[in-house]
């Protein structure tokens, strides 16, 4: 097994996209219901027109571009392909940022915060404020392989996330946000990293005068105190939530069974996952 990471630069086949154009035209529409608002979830004429968007409008070769432009690549991790994004910013100092995606979403819901967040100058924001951003595919999800086994719950893919972060050359000073099953993966990120001896980490955010240099009141560490004691008090609230956390991850496993009579049942024609998305933009 290799830790290397190579770039994987996308390019979907064209025959794959005309196949996909060529189920979505031959979806076969249910009845359009006894309401004709959103009180019983999407309304049929609502979800014909996304569906023409998909088929006639969108521009996937867009989407490759901006995707093969913030460094699209792959490494193996606990024996699956993981696909990650990784941009780094011109700021020398920027806070290493990963971003975790939920279902069902993923490494495109982070298009619009990419420069702002790497180049906040650009934007009219303050560059020490800048972020490296690692922004990983969930296992199963967009380029990342599908798990060939059991127990992928948030705990695993936590581990694999914070090995590529490593091998990223990040180590253990970064921060984390995710959403949706995103936000289970980063709850465990702040247990584990409660349990582990304080590091003093870099913190974004002013620090009381009388709070500047000295010794940590709650673990004793030499450093800036008031920093470290935040990320502390931080790290106990998050181990708090890590119980739910692990009770989530637990449901994982459970929750994809569940959905597999639905993936059968969209595999013809991808239009029964529509719901789920409001727009469909490069």
């Amino acid at each position: 097994m290799t830790d290397a990471i190579t770039p994987f630069p996308i390019r979907v086949a064209d025959a794959d996209l005309a196949d996909l154009a060529d189920r979505l035209g031959r979806t076969r529409w249910p009845d359009a219901g006894t309401v004709t608002d959103g009180s019983q979830g999407p309304t049929l004429p609502a979800i014909c027109r996304l569906i023409e968007r998909w088929r006639e409008g969108y521009d996937w070769r867009s989407a490759e571009a901006l995707i093969n432009d913030w460094g699209s690549s792959r490494t193996v991790i606990d024996e699956i392909v993981i696909h990650f994004l990784h941009i780094r910013s011109p700021e020398p100092d920027a806070m290493p940022l990963m971003l975790a995606h939920g279902w069902p979403g993923s490494i495109l819901e982070f298009r619009d915060l990419i420069a702002p967040l790497t180049d906040p100058a650009a934007h009219g924001g303050d560059a020490r404020q800048a972020f490296h951003l690692v922004i990983p595919s969930m296992p199963g999800f967009g380029f990342s392989d599908r798990p060939t086994g059991p127990r992928w719950n948030a705990g695993r893919v936590a581990g694999a996330y914070a090995e590529l972060m490593c091998r990223l050359g990040y180590g253990e000073h970064w921060v984390a946000q995710g959403g949706d099953w995103g936000a289970a993966v980063v709850s465990v990120f702040g247990a584990h990293a409660f349990a582990r001896p304080c590091r003093h980490p870099p913190q974004h955010g002013p620090v009381p005068p009388d709070r500047r240099g000295g010794s940590c009141s709650i673990c004793g560490g030499a450093g800036d105190a008031g920093r470290h004691e935040a990320v502390i008090r931080f790290r106990c609230r998050r181990a708090s939530a890590c119980s739910r956390a692990k009770r989530c991850g637990c449901r994982v496993a459970g929750r994809i069974r569940g959905l597999r009579t639905c993936g059968t049942t969209t595999s013809p024609t991808p239009a029964g996952t529509l719901p789920q998305w409001k727009t469909l933009r490069p």
